[in-house]
């Protein structure tokens, strides 16, 4: 293991000898490892790409085009009409209920976008908001999936997951499917339930054995009754509905989700990049690809170095899995008394008494497509040098979220 991290962090210093840190970087190599790996995974069902996890579209057009991927699922409705208007996708599902008054009102008057993006929804209001903003007297039909929320409750009062949609029931998802039936101007066309609690909570968090069984088990017994509950779902909904796709997972269960037979998709984009929560997976775990380096500026002792700049700090609840890692050189580890920092973090293990001024440290994200949040631009790297830089969202001028 020490000699391939020695490898790796002389290629990626040869590569970007050239620049000046702070910079990111994606490994196509391990970039397209994970992508393959991804799709066997999946078993034939196809892999929609969550593009909030790789936030570049030349990456998101790379993974599109390799065997096993169709389709996109956006965050927001400005970046799926974004991201059809510039041909990259078709097909394209917006993962969360909108109240865009523009980025609707945008969507319902162009045929061209209504017949490619599907919209979010888990209750009626969402369509009187739609229909609200609505031009007076336009009623092109909307495509619409529905929120089936994925959360285990195997007693009450105990919520397993993350809050998302109020639609638990394979009857309140009946019910929900026959109001849209009712409703001029929308077509139920989907159905999706991510399972947080499964495919986003890795089951061997390090030096943690007592926790690491408690989610094994909790999630074995999230599975087994979703399995039950998203099947009698679906057949409910399909009584209201012509569902061209059943939508599931995420990267930490796309073998898990493929191998229901309710679902016909799965999706997943993490695993692309292979940030650190992902290192707590059994199952799987992506080959890191996706890095960014800062520069070692003092040694306020022999034992420690300091690099500008750092904090770069995931979503999520507050936590030291949020922070970044200090990858290469191996052995490095962030103070506790002052973890990663806004405009300094400083480093101790064996190997910061090795560092001198201007080495570059290589740290790895602990969320995806947030590093892209932090740069204009993604290096590309094959082998030891880079073959493309390519713009983030950010880099093209947008924060859509």
């Amino acid at each position: 293991m020490a000699i391939e991290s020695d490898k790796l962090r002389d290629r990626l210093d040869r590569a970007t000898a050239h620049l000046d840190p702070p910079y990111a970087v994606v490994d196509l190599t391990a970039f397209d490892a994970n992508s393959a790996a991804l799709a066997d995974r999946a078993a034939g069902k196809p892999v929609r790409l969550a593009s909030k996890s790789v936030r570049s579209r030349e990456l998101i057009g790379r993974a599109l085009a390799r065997p096993g991927w169709q389709g996109v699922m956006a965050f927001t409705v400005p970046e799926a009409i974004w991201l059809v208007r510039a041909g990259l996708s078709d097909d394209v599902l917006v993962a969360y209920p909108s109240a865009d008054r523009a980025a609707l009102t945008e969507l319902a008057a162009d045929p061209t976008l209504a017949a490619a993006i599907t919209l979010m929804i888990d209750g009626t209001g969402q369509l009187d908001f739609i229909d609200a903003v609505r031009a007076p007297g336009q009623r092109a039909e909307l495509r619409l999936c529905l929120d089936l929320d994925a959360s285990w409750r195997p007693l009450r009062g105990v919520h397993v997951g993350v809050r998302r949609s109020p639609v638990h029931s394979a009857r309140a998802a009946g019910a929900l499917a026959a109001a849209v039936a009712g409703r001029a101007g929308f077509r139920l066309v989907g159905l999706m339930s991510y399972e947080a609690q499964i495919a986003g909570l890795g089951d061997a968090p390090p030096g943690r054995t007592l926790l690491a069984g408690a989610i094994r088990l909790a999630q074995r017994g999230s599975y087994r009754e979703l399995l039950a509950r998203r099947g009698a779902a679906v057949a409910a909904v399909r009584e209201h509905a012509d569902l061209e796709f059943v939508n599931g997972g995420g990267t930490g269960s796309v073998a898990a989700t493929s191998a229901d037979p309710a679902v016909t998709e799965v999706t997943a984009g993490s695993g692309l990049y292979g940030p650190t929560l992902f290192d707590a997976y059994r199952a799987w775990r992506p080959t890191p690809a996706a890095f960014f380096a800062c520069s070692v500026v003092r040694r306020p002792t022999p034992e420690l170095a300091t690099v500008l700049g750092g904090g770069w700090i995931a979503s999520g609840q507050a936590a030291d899995s949020r922070l970044p890692r200090p990858w290469l050189p191996a052995g490095l580890k962030l103070v506790g008394t002052e973890g990663a920092g806004e405009v300094q973090t400083p480093l101790s293990g064996a190997a910061a008494a090795t560092l001198r001024v201007g080495d570059r440290v290589w740290f790895r994200h602990a969320k995806a497509g947030e590093l892209c949040e932090r740069v204009n631009e993604l290096h590309l790297v094959e082998g030891d040098a880079i073959v493309a830089t390519v713009p983030t969202y950010r880099g093209e001028g947008h924060a859509f979220l």
